[in-house]
């Protein structure tokens, strides 16, 4: 059924920003009086699920799901239909039209896609507004779970101010911004240090396939036992709060693991907190260093309550939402081409985690949260506007590029050309969509 979930999520989101795509070349083309012979969600190799054709317009769906196309007349273009260029040039034809009118056309997919994005994260922020984990409120600094974070030079309970000098306002956007940063600044005892991130940071991070490397510092929390538990009867209870071992205060997990580790098989005094109600009770701890009990969780209410963190939530009216949405989007995409950039050099090793369709369809939500489905949409909305700018033949930026020479030399492609670069960039295309699909079914059998 969670699969079920996101794969609906996900192809509900793709074929919204196809046909909004397409609309953005559909509707300039007829404005400038340009034939379009098909409009198609989807490809339609061979047959299509659906189509019927209105005017001189065949609209339809084709069966396999990697994208979708208008077709507009006298156009070189995935179609590839060259019987058509040998043809003298029509009027109603796209070769026919002013370099201008052929730029705006090539432009109105990317247009619409940066519009939608920027649209949906405005509206976000009107309707639900923004609530996060503010950084400043970890008074006590973060939980280093992993290796990798130890391999970056942090140690639990640092305070992470900056990453290139940009100071980190939700703790959730840490991840992101170590995966594009270069360097950060953390508070250590009162001291403040500057770290280098290592270049290959990324590729470590993804080999490493551990989840997160830094959390916010949890309290302990009894949630249940194990079956082999020796301490089921020794009085605790799930949701006890444990405050205390031996009679050192504690107050996170992490300081309790250390205590616990250091004792492994005798006998320690939890004190636990349960309601208001503070008590002493013996445990015995396995040759681990193990009570032999799972961690209960508290909802983030309940963390605020007990003076664990600060949640901060903003509103905003329309009209403070649009510059703050517009803030979001532009925050998108910047973070975006920095990631971006990072594939295109070898020496991060980010290539690796360069992900297909699977990967897109795993970061929608197992269970259905239209919040979650707007957010997502709109980054792929500002994702797929910017990949399409990318000066690669047989994407629409390929086609920019080419018009932008004409309108500044005076001198048009051959269609001949045009062909050739067409193919050569379809095959780059199909090389990159391989690896990044390869790259899914490794992850999977890994």
């Amino acid at each position: 059924m969670e699969v079920f979930i996101k794969a609906t999520q996900f192809l509900l989101s793709l074929s919204l920003l196809i046909v909004l795509h397409e609309l953005g070349h559909f509707i300039p083309a007829k404005i400038f009086k340009t034939r379009v012979e098909k409009f198609y969600l989807f490809f339609d190799y061979k047959f299509s699920i659906f189509k019927k054709k209105i005017g001189d317009t065949v609209y339809g769906i084709g069966w396999i799901p990697l994208g979708g196309y208008v077709k507009i007349s006298g156009m070189v273009d995935e179609s590839m239909d060259t019987e058509q260029l040998k043809q003298p040039a029509q009027p109603w034809e796209f070769r026919s039209k002013p370099a201008w009118q052929r730029l705006i056309i090539m432009l109105g997919g990317v247009i619409v896609n940066f519009i939608l994005g920027f649209a949906i994260y405005i509206l976000m922020l009107f309707t639900w507004g923004e609530s996060y984990l503010a950084n400043e409120s970890l008074e006590d600094g973060i939980w280093v779970t992993d290796s990798l974070g130890y391999e970056l030079g942090l140690q639990t309970g640092d305070k992470i101010k900056s990453v290139d000098g940009n100071a980190i306002k939700a703790f959730t956007s840490l991840p992101g911004e170590f995966v594009n940063g270069n360097e950060f600044v953390i508070e250590r005892n009162g001291t403040t240090l500057s770290k280098e991130i290592p270049v290959d940071f990324i590729s470590k991070l993804i080999s490493n396939g551990k989840g997160p490397f830094i959390q916010p510092r949890i309290p302990f929390v009894v949630g249940g036992f194990s079956e082999t538990s020796a301490n089921k009867e020794s009085g605790l209870q799930a949701k006890d709060l444990v405050v205390g071992i031996d009679g050192t205060p504690i107050k996170y997990y992490d300081e309790a693991k250390t205590i616990l580790n250091a004792s492994k098989n005798t006998a320690v005094v939890l004190s636990i907190k349960r309601g208001e109600t503070l008590q002493d009770i013996p445990v015995q701890l396995d040759a681990e260093g193990k009570i032999g009990i799972y961690f209960g969780n508290l909802s983030s209410k309940d963390m605020e309550k007990l003076g664990y963190y600060r949640l901060e939530t903003q509103t905003f009216s329309l009209l403070e939402a649009i510059p703050a949405g517009t803030a979001k989007g532009v925050q998108t995409l910047t973070s975006y081409v920095k990631q971006l950039k990072k594939v295109f050099n070898p020496e991060t090793g980010a290539y690796k985690g360069l992900g297909g369709f699977i990967s897109i369809g795993s970061i929608f939500p197992s269970t259905w949260s239209w919040e979650a489905f707007w957010n997502i949409t709109a980054f792929l909305s500002i994702m797929l506007g910017f990949m399409n700018l990318l000066p690669i033949p047989a994407l629409d930026g390929g086609h920019v590029v080419f018009t932008l020479y004409e309108m500044i030399t005076g001198r048009k492609p051959s269609d001949k050309f045009l062909e050739v670069a067409q193919v050569t960039g379809f095959v780059i295309l199909m090389a990159l969509l391989l690896f990044a699909n390869a790259n899914d079914v490794i992850k999977l059998f890994n």
